[in-house]
């Protein structure tokens, strides 16, 4: 297996911070690009028209910078030099826009935490690391909380 390109997906939850261990290590042993995504999901409420519920371009841009920083500030200090990455903030529906991540840059292997979403909330709220293991382009690897 061939992987140069790795991903981490991340929500800064400790599931996330158990798969950054892992793709940090893994970019280490292979020698590849690591880049970190958090995808900002949109803010939606039922109450609000289309045109109240639009983030005005000025708070968009701060809220991207204030991710950009926790992500540095989290994650970036903590990579080693050696490892040539990137951390990249996107907007947008989550496993939509980690999917289309993916593809554009033909990341080799994605790796994602897991909440372990079973029964109803499974079906109420879905799970972005099963519809990203399921529709990915690449490896995928599930890094679970041990119990």
């Amino acid at each position: 297996m061939r992987i140069k390109k790795i991903a981490c997906c991340t929500d800064f939850s400790e599931n996330a911070e158990l798969a950054f261990e892992a793709a940090v290590e893994m970019a280490e042993k292979f020698h590849a690009e690591l880049d970190l995504l958090h995808v900002l999901p949109p803010v939606i409420n039922p109450m609000m028209s289309d045109s109240e519920w639009i983030i005005p371009n000025e708070s968009q841009d701060s809220l991207f910078t204030q991710l950009e920083e926790r992500m540095e500030q989290t994650y970036g200090s903590r990579i080693d030099r050696d490892v040539k990455h990137k951390l990249v903030v996107l907007s947008g529906h989550v496993s939509t826009e980690i999917l289309r991540y993916l593809e554009e840059k033909q990341i080799d292997m994605v790796v994602l935490g897991s909440y372990g979403l079973t029964g109803m909330g499974l079906v109420l709220f879905g799970s972005v690391a099963k519809r990203i293991s399921h529709k990915a382009p690449c490896s995928v690897m599930v890094i679970r909380q041990s119990k």
